[in-house]
């Protein structure tokens, strides 16, 4: 698949919870809710879920706006389009164009407004392998030939001896894995299932531990949900700090961000390493500017000298056409790369370019490829205007 799905986890973390308020969606519903439940529970999760919040700083860095104003038009699918057709067409709620880091386009749909935070889904992972590139330059973690298991011991015997930190977040453990959503007995369905033990070690990484080896580590690309949060676990761990501060301090309180954001939690109470991070639509901006500007914040580096360039550059081939994989990024031809998230959320960065598109939206499906299709016909309609 192109990206992650959100697993069973999601619904046992909402176990025993229930919306607080009237009108919220159901949170052990939460992969099922129709666009307008979306529209609602979208932007409100730490109403709905346990959260952990990721403090911004006392200073705000505006994003200026061109006082042009833009739009595209272009053909597609044999249909005239512009940007409230593509909006309209791919149930998006919020749409930024940054360009040479000022705003050119900025719109929201679906009852949202600019002071409402959205969901990431998968987006997260992008910070969590950033997070990895922080704590490798802190010196929490040694590098990314390092061994998962001199980080979770527990781990030791079992399928992931051998398996380094860069193994993990390019998703070739060699582990085996079974993510398929339609089967009660998959991995996918069962992983989450679990509570926090009395040792403390979260479900997670003990379901994990028990999983057999399908390959040799680093030879093949496999698209693993259990692992992006198993990552998020070895953040934490190596740093001894929830993600959600390491995250505070490190990024999102440096880079000028509007509002703090909120991490979703699990049911062992430990950030989501693989989703669900709700921020303002600017904020997903400016973690894409912080990012694509290779991670400088006042001239200070934050992340390893190369880091965003090696991030950024395909370290393997997915089998998903012509999309590769970098560390929790997906990796366009031409330079371009995205952090991508079910029901259409999204951060296309173009360095050569200097060009951010923002779309956090609620499609009716997770996973469909026209929905995928059409936007990509739009972030294309965006550079050809832009660019060339």
């Amino acid at each position: 698949m192109r990206f992650i799905r959100i697993s069973a986890l999601i619904a046992a973390a909402s176990l025993g919870l229930a919306a607080a308020q009237e009108n919220l969606p159901s949170p052990a519903a939460f992969l099922f809710w129709n666009p307008a439940e979306q529209a609602i529970g979208y932007r409100s999760i730490e109403r709905i879920f346990p959260t952990r919040t990721v403090a911004r700083g006392q200073t705000i860095s505006a994003l200026l706006r061109d006082e042009k104003s833009f739009d595209v038009s272009y053909s597609w699918n044999g249909r005239k389009f512009d940007t409230a057709r593509f909006m309209s067409a791919t149930n998006v709620s919020g749409l930024l164009i940054v360009k040479d880091s000022r705003i050119i386009l900025e719109r929201y749909g679906l009852g949202r407004i600019e002071t409402d935070r959205w969901t990431s889904f998968s987006v997260g992972k992008s910070v969590t392998s950033t997070l990895i590139g922080a704590a490798i330059k802190d010196g929490y973690i040694s590098g990314l030939n390092a061994q998962v298991t001199a980080y979770l011991p527990e781990l030791q015997h079992t399928a992931y001896d051998g398996v380094t930190v860069g193994d993990l977040i390019t998703m070739r453990s060699g582990v085996k894995w079974n993510e398929d959503y339609t089967d009660p007995k998959s991995d996918v369905s069962l992983y989450a299932g679990g509570s926090k033990r009395a040792d403390g070690i979260d479900p997670i990484e003990a379901y994990m531990a028990k999983l057999p080896r399908a390959h040799k580590p680093g030879t093949v690309f496999h698209y693993d949900t259990g692992e992006t949060n198993l990552a998020g676990i070895l953040v934490a761990r190596a740093t001894k700090k929830h993600l959600a501060d390491y995250l505070s301090e490190k990024i999102w309180s440096k880079i000028g961000t509007e509002q703090d954001a909120v991490w979703m939690l699990d049911q062992a109470g430990e950030e989501l390493g693989g989703c669900c991070i709700s921020m303002t639509l600017r904020d997903y901006a400016r973690f894409g500017l912080f990012f694509m500007h290779d991670g400088v914040v006042d001239g200070k580096e934050v992340l390893p000298s190369g880091w965003t360039r090696a991030a950024s550059s395909q370290q393997v081939k997915t089998g998903e056409g012509d999309l590769g994989y970098g560390y929790f990024w997906w990796i366009h031809p031409g330079g371009t790369y995205e952090a991508e998230g079910i029901f259409g959320q999204s951060i296309f960065l173009d360095p050569k370019s200097d060009l951010v598109i923002v779309t956090n939206s609620a499609w009716p499906v997770a996973d469909e490829d026209k929905y995928w299709i059409a936007q990509d016909a739009y972030f294309g309609a965006v550079r050809n205007a832009l660019v060339h």
